[in-house]
């Protein structure tokens, strides 16, 4: 996929999630997100041909201008979403799948010190609600909803929803909508 049809692809996934999103343009030039992610693939490429420093300053100099922090290690998919953005952090070893979209203030962290995996793994079409943390190796099933200020530190299928703190996890009913989830008042903290 050329360069120009992935920063379309980006636009137009930030359009569809976004209810507030006026014009393509307003979304390339003010979304911190989407900067983000652009920069995270710059950074991702240094730190995979070994350029370990030079991607880390990159992508601290990222975090300074957006307010979100991606390691350049993470594994990102495609049609990846930040909402506002601020105060997200993706630590090195997370691995996310396509059609992902989190909120502001989502933390996807480790809970040790150890070598190896450590930051958990969201699956397609997940999405997570603001404030919420994600701790561990863990893995998040494909089309699951993390409500807000969740803190999830067990793994669970797909299409689950979980909710409080700790997270309980429960199926998605048929035809449940992850937005709706997301910003449901009964789902959150």
């Amino acid at each position: 996929m050329s360069f120009t049809s992935r920063v379309r692809e980006d636009l137009v996934a930030a359009q569809r999630r976004d209810p507030a999103a006026r014009s393509l343009l307003e979304i390339a030039l003010l979304y911190p997100g989407l900067h983000a992610i652009w920069a995270h693939r710059l950074w991702h490429r240094l730190w995979r041909r070994g350029f370990r420093f030079a991607a880390r300053a990159g992508s601290q100099a990222t975090r300074w201008i957006t307010g979100i922090e991606i390691h350049p290690g993470a594994v990102i998919g495609r049609r990846f979403f930040i909402d506002h953005g601020m105060g997200v952090v993706i630590g090195e070893t997370a691995e996310i799948g396509d059609d992902v979209m989190l909120y502001h203030g989502v933390t996807l962290g480790g809970r040790t010190h150890d070598a190896g995996k450590r930051h958990p793994t969201l699956g397609d079409g997940v999405a997570v609600g603001a404030g919420a943390k994600v701790l561990g190796p863990i893995e998040i099933g494909a089309r699951s909803a993390i409500g807000a200020n969740a803190v999830v530190t067990r793994s669970c299928p797909a299409d689950t929803v979980l909710i409080g703190i700790p997270a309980k996890a429960r199926a998605k009913q048929s035809g449940e909508d992850t937005r709706a989830v997301l910003m449901a008042p009964d789902y959150s903290i």
